[in-house]
């Protein structure tokens, strides 16, 4: 019996400093990833704004090809729209909420799950040998403590998911 209370006090004590230790953490995240592509912004542009064209250079698209995946609004640009049903990868929506063809494209990301959203964009850069492209996310994981400690490993966790992608993008935009 001792040895069961000393046992169920340990965990309550972690349990604790687990919460109190998410409080004590932000519930931001910044997110920013970037390549250098050698095709023009115009190319790049039409692979990212596009919903449909995600499934030729999305890491998330490879991990999971029968991921269901319901399209709506315009077929590129402000408004284009998708939400995906994952068992490896999750459910999520996400809008294009900003477009410059050639130059911007800002979304809106959310996650039912845990209730998060997120925004971000990608920017290119037209460059000598090509198009500089940065693809940058913020969040907030909310009040819920646990969630502050997945704030914390975001970049990690998301980054590379971000640098495959942007390397699957490369792949696609610079076939001739």
């Amino acid at each position: 019996m001792r040895l069961l209370k000393r046992v169920l006090l340990v965990f309550v004590l972690l349990l604790g400093l687990l919460l109190l230790g998410g409080l004590a953490m932000p519930s931001k995240f910044r997110v920013v990833r970037e390549v250098q592509i050698g095709a023009s912004a115009d190319k790049v542009y039409a692979l990212i704004a596009s919903p449909r064209q995600w499934a030729g250079w999305s890491v998330w698209h490879q991990r999971d090809p029968a991921m269901m995946i319901d399209y709506s609004g315009p077929e590129s640009g402000v408004g284009a729209s998708w939400a995906w049903r994952s068992q490896s990868e999750g459910d999520g929506r996400m809008r294009f909420t900003a477009a410059e063809p050639g130059r911007r494209l800002g979304y809106e990301l959310f996650f039912p799950d845990f209730g998060t959203s997120s925004q971000g964009e990608f920017v290119l850069e037209p460059t000598a040998g090509g198009t500089r492209v940065v693809w940058r996310m913020d969040g907030d994981m909310g009040r819920n403590p646990l969630y502050h400690w997945m704030a914390l490993f975001a970049d990690r966790m998301v980054g590379q998911d971000f640098e495959a992608g942007l390397n699957g993008l490369k792949r696609l935009a610079e076939k001739p």
